[in-house]
């Protein structure tokens, strides 16, 4: 019977992501390709994948990597580019009026364990099984939509530059 190790071995590998503003001069002739992952995907760094294009390949990505829309994998073996793409997601948008109305309302959202992400003064979390009845209860005015979703709490590479 054949390992994990031995599958994912005979698959080009990514091991590690870059921003595109961020990628060695070398892959600069390499094909693009993209691939469109919903959040939960775009949590789990180990894994056979799919490009839109078809072509197959690996992620052994390190522990605790977030992908993020416009995230880069590099698959040198096949001098390739397989560009992140977030998709859109049902999800949940709630505009609260005030700073006080925000934290309320993310507390509620948080104290049940749900994701969520704040984007432009927006608490975006997906539509999950209870969440509706959860906004509803609390008396928080929600509406439905598509849009990519990214949760808080996930920072991948986070760095600070020397100085900031």
């Amino acid at each position: 019977m054949r390992s994990v190790a031995d599958v994912f071995r005979s698959l080009p590998m990514a091991h590690t992501v870059v921003r595109s503003d961020e990628l060695p001069a070398e892959t600069r002739p390499y094909d693009r390709d993209e691939i469109v992952l919903d959040w939960e995907q775009r949590l789990k760094p180990r894994g056979r994948r799919v490009t839109t294009a078809g072509v197959e390949f690996a992620t052994a990505l390190p522990r605790g990597t977030v992908l993020r829309h416009g995230d880069c994998l590099v698959l040198s073996t096949i001098r390739l580019i397989v560009v992140i793409v977030e998709c859109d997601e049902q999800v949940l948008v709630i505009r609260p009026v005030s700073a006080a109305q925000a934290a309320e309302f993310a507390f509620h959202i948080g104290n049940s364990h749900s994701p969520m992400m704040i984007d432009d003064g927006l608490i975006v979390c997906p539509e999950l099984p209870g969440m509706t009845q959860l906004l509803t209860y609390h008396g928080i005015p929600f509406v439905r939509a598509e849009r990519p979703f990214t949760p808080l709490g996930q920072v991948v590479n986070h760095r600070h530059k020397a100085g900031a």
